[in-house]
């Protein structure tokens, strides 16, 4: 079950970015910090994307395409709240609140 291993590493990483998110946005606005963190992410995905020599552009007009166009609106909007919620309110309030997708995404997969 390679997935299990994903997940844990999910864990792991995930576990970092609220603390290390509210010490950089003491200092740096959150827009820049949304920006500069998720260019990271575009340049990881964009990396493994070459490295595994996976086509992207026939996937933009696939069937399902609306749904990845779905998700990226839904992530966006998450990610700027998050970052927010983090610069304005402590983390031990802030983490747990936003940790309650985790159950809200869970029931949507049933639904889904």
């Amino acid at each position: 079950m390679p997935y299990l291993r994903w997940s844990l590493l999910a864990l792991l990483a995930y576990s970092l970015v609220a603390p290390l998110m509210k010490i950089a946005t003491e200092e740096i606005p959150t827009n820049v910090a949304v920006m500069v963190s998720n260019l990271m992410l575009v340049v990881a995905a964009g990396t493994l994307v070459v490295m595994t020599n996976e086509s992207t552009v026939q996937y933009l007009t696939h069937p399902r395409a609306p749904y990845l166009y779905a998700a990226g609106i839904a992530l966006a909007v998450g990610i700027i709240a998050y970052y927010k919620a983090l610069a304005l309110g402590p983390v031990s309030t802030v983490t747990p609140i936003f940790g309650m997708f985790l159950a809200l995404s869970s029931i949507a997969g049933f639904v889904f």
